[in-house]
């Protein structure tokens, strides 16, 4: 077992060993924000035919090119084609056909013009202007054509790929598979939400906090409940694990007397890749894997053995835990964003481990702004709650000055919400 990783080892580590889980086919009106797992490809020509544009009248160029504010051009409106209708009626010389938003273009027709720009008059219309050949009509086939590609296998189903799947009348999609992630607390101390807390109980909260976690990352976490200090205890809750894709565990992988989770991981025949990771908060972490899972042949879940205090569990998560569970739902792109930013009052700590300051943002005279959101103990978890971003304090130094550029991980999505529309005078 590897010892005291660099957080970029034990990323690349884990990313090494987890890998995208198998497909299964959902409805697609419930796979938005899902990876693919097929290409697609149009079964179907849209639009399927000439379609209008624009509510107006169908004409034939032909017929205005003398139309002017001078000399209008008079066309009898001969039929009227809906939306959803037929197109079966030619557009003879010297006629029109009243069309709407959608509807096919009829035969002889070559243009659209809009109803703004004519003047009706009982079942004629007067027109003063020129039309060019395909005004306002979409081409059968101009969005797809038979055989095109639509989305390939690894695209995100976002909402306008939800539109495309169900234009082309797929109502059933191959997707990655969510992982499902197994999430355990241990400690005599811990106590559910309702419980009281007296004599020295604590809530269980970190497993409300990982779940909501999970949920986030889309994945699918199920909660085991609180394990004693009791080995037995503890490794018939872990049992009931065996059938995740993931166990996250909260504490218990340090090196007190009643820290018993690696010896009950072991003994079930987990296998520890590392154990310790130069990052603070976060350092007792654990990553490991069983052989073998519930079906013969098919892998066991990956261990996330993370610790107990609050903050540590959480940015342990953010760090290893999230980018493995994104890689397995098939997501190419696993890591938060990061960016740029100036300090804005000094931070010291020790040379040696990495920490990752929890820091609120804030744009000001055009510059992004980082500031500590308080006290930065690993059990106050009220300043990560505040936190929109994660601060790299690298390792090697002990201080950064007031003013000095910094790169933040952002962790909180809704910073890239503005508030304003970015774009005005354009």
């Amino acid at each position: 077992m590897q010892r005291n990783l660099t957080v970029a080892q034990a990323q690349d580590t884990i990313l090494e060993a987890v890998f995208r889980l198998a497909p299964e086919t959902v409805e697609s009106a419930s796979a938005l924000s899902r990876v693919l797992a097929e290409d697609v490809r149009s079964t179907r020509i849209l639009p399927p035919a000439d379609c209008s544009a624009m509510d107006g009248y169908a004409v034939r160029t032909e017929d205005l090119r003398t139309a002017s504010n001078a000399e209008p051009v008079r066309l009898q409106v001969a039929f009227e084609v809906a939306a959803g209708g037929e197109a079966t009626v030619a557009v003879e010389a010297g006629q029109a056909a009243r069309i709407f938003t959608g509807a096919p273009v009829p035969p002889g027709a070559d243009a659209v013009i809009m109803q703004e720009h004519v003047k009706a008059d009982g079942d004629h219309i007067s027109i003063r202007r020129e039309v060019a050949l395909g005004d306002h009509i979409r081409r059968a086939g101009e969005d797809l054509a038979l055989g095109d590609s639509v989305v390939e296998a690894g695209a995100v189903v976002r909402p306008a790929v939800a539109g495309l799947l169900a234009s082309l009348g797929r109502t059933v999609v191959s997707v990655v598979r969510r992982p499902r992630v197994a999430i355990l607390s241990s400690g005599d101390e811990l106590v559910e939400p309702d419980a009281p807390i007296d004599g020295g109980r604590i809530v269980a909260s970190n497993s409300y906090t990982l779940a909501a976690m999970c949920r986030e990352v889309g994945a699918e976490p199920y909660y085991l409940g609180i394990a004693q200090d009791r080995p037995e205890d503890l490794e018939a809750h872990v049992r009931a694990a065996l059938v995740a894709d993931c166990i996250v565990t909260s504490a218990g992988v340090s090196v007190g007397d009643h820290d018993h989770v690696k010896d009950v991981f072991a003994k079930l025949g987990c296998e520890f890749v590392f154990w310790g990771v130069r990052l603070k908060p976060g350092h007792p972490m654990l990553f490991g894997r069983f052989p073998g899972g519930p079906a013969p042949g098919s892998p066991g879940p990956f261990l996330f053995g993370l610790p107990g205090n609050p903050v540590s569990a959480a940015v342990t998560f953010e760090q290893f835990v999230r980018p493995a569970l994104r890689k397995m739902s098939g997501h190419d792109r696993v890591f938060r964003p990061t960016v740029s930013a100036r300090l804005r009052a000094p931070l010291t700590k020790r040379a040696g481990r990495m920490n990752l300051v929890r820091v609120s943002l804030e744009v000001e005279d055009g510059e992004l702004w980082a500031t500590s959101t308080g006290n930065q103990s690993s059990g106050v978890f009220r300043s990560m709650s505040d936190a929109q971003g994660l601060l790299v304090f690298p390792g090697a130094e002990s201080e950064l000055a007031a003013g000095d550029e910094v790169t933040v991980q952002v962790i909180d999505e809704s910073f890239f919400v503005s508030r304003d529309r970015g774009f005005e005078g354009i």
